[in-house]
């Protein structure tokens, strides 16, 4: 097999992919709220269950998912430098996953809150979103070890106290029921396909044949289940669409490694630009084959369509941010970058102010370009908060 280029011919961290992160979040947050907004533009939207197409909305959470893929190598590597032993690596990419399982699980059954319950909707959303502050806040040295673990112990007994009193409302009005995994939200999702591609970095020691071995076995996986319409559900591998997202992202990351090596030449950018062009072309290709393009089903043109998007994307990050060095250009949206999770949780804050106060925007901000706008305004607000949380030292890390 071939040797692994290590990651030590790269920056430590890659202001690259923190530049990639905020844009990306910044969307996400737009997509969410521009959801309630009626009148958009079809492109923009989410395509339909059944439809054979993908809009904009379709194009940011695998994004995300070729993110993760891109920073595991670094985050691994830097373990591995620093001398820490396998276990505590292993313990690593446990406890991050459960981490992220945990809020995918609440949030997703938010979904099917019952009417029903002891506590009014907004109510348990407020104090599950509170409890994992408690729990996963990047608490200051100067707090007291005695202190943080209250803290933390507080969040663990809010969740459990929310889980015991939780009701969802059954879907075909037969009854109600309590907590259940479902489809295990979007955190649960980035959860499981980053514990599934972090052990097979860590396995593999970041062998670059290895890595790309492993992408081709899930991009199989994915291909065959819908090619031969065979509907797997593996729980942790589902259908293998999100894990060669995040796949993808690692191949991307071992081999910009490999390529900053020789300086950022003309064979850097050509490369990374036909690998971005060959993902969509070959997810075109496939498309008639594959129960077409869809981002609800996850088909095989759908994740290698957005790949080739995440990749171009990636290149065009690399250049304008390690290369030219224009990271004040997203100095506004950095927080989405460092802070992330915390500007993802930010919403649901809003969501229950909303709720409890009843508030609804005007026609025209609820509506076409009105509503687009006001959008756009919502996403950079929640990221600015998120900037000023952060500066604070209230900042969530997994």
């Amino acid at each position: 097999m071939t040797a692994a280029v290590p990651l030590k011919d790269t920056p430590r961290r890659l202001l690259s992919v923190d530049a990639f992160r905020a844009l990306n979040m910044l969307c996400m947050i737009f997509i969410n709220d521009l959801s309630g907004v009626r009148g958009i533009p079809y492109w923009m939207d989410h395509a339909k269950r059944m439809e054979d197409r993908m809009g904009f909305a379709d194009t940011i959470f695998p994004a995300f998912l070729f993110i993760v893929g891109l920073s595991i190598p670094l985050a691994i590597d830097r373990k591995l430098k620093k001398g820490e032993s396998g276990g505590a690596i292993s313990f690593h990419i446990l406890s991050r996953s459960f981490a992220l399982l945990v809020m995918g699980f609440f949030h997703v059954n938010l979904e099917s809150y019952s009417s029903a319950a002891v506590l009014p909707g907004y109510v348990w959303e407020i104090l599950i979103t509170l409890a994992f502050f408690l729990i996963w806040v990047d608490y200051s040295d100067t707090i007291s070890k005695i202190r943080r673990y209250l803290l933390i112990g507080s969040g663990w007994a809010i969740l459990v106290v929310m889980a015991l009193l939780y009701t969802g409302g059954d879907r075909h009005g037969d009854g109600t029921h309590g907590m259940q995994p479902e489809w295990w939200g979007i955190l649960g999702i980035i959860g499981w396909s980053y514990l599934v591609c972090a052990f097979v970095y860590f396995l593999v020691r970041g062998n670059f044949t290895g890595v790309i071995t492993a992408f081709l076995v899930f991009m199989g996986f994915n291909t065959i289940d819908h090619g031969l319409h065979l509907n797997l559900n593996i729980i942790g591998l589902y259908d293998g669409s999100s894990i060669s997202l995040v796949m993808a992202g690692m191949v991307m990351s071992l081999w910009y490694a490999r390529l900053v090596r020789k300086g950022y030449n003309a064979n850097l950018w050509l490369v990374l630009f036909i690998a971005g062009c060959a993902c969509i072309l070959g997810g075109l290709l496939i498309r008639p084959y594959t129960e077409g393009i869809s981002k609800i089903r996850a088909t095989p043109s759908w994740v290698l369509i957005c790949a080739g998007i995440s990749i171009l994307v990636f290149e065009i990050m690399i250049y304008l941010v390690d290369f030219k060095g224009k990271k004040n250009w997203f100095s506004l949206i950095w927080p989405a970058g460092t802070a992330t999770l915390t500007c993802y949780l930010i919403p649901y804050f809003q969501v229950v102010f909303y709720d409890m106060f009843h508030f609804r925007y005007p026609h025209f901000l609820d509506y076409g370009w009105g509503g687009f706008f006001r959008s756009w305004a919502v996403a950079f607000i929640v990221v600015i908060i998120g900037g000023f949380l952060e500066r604070k030292k209230i900042k969530l890390k997994i």
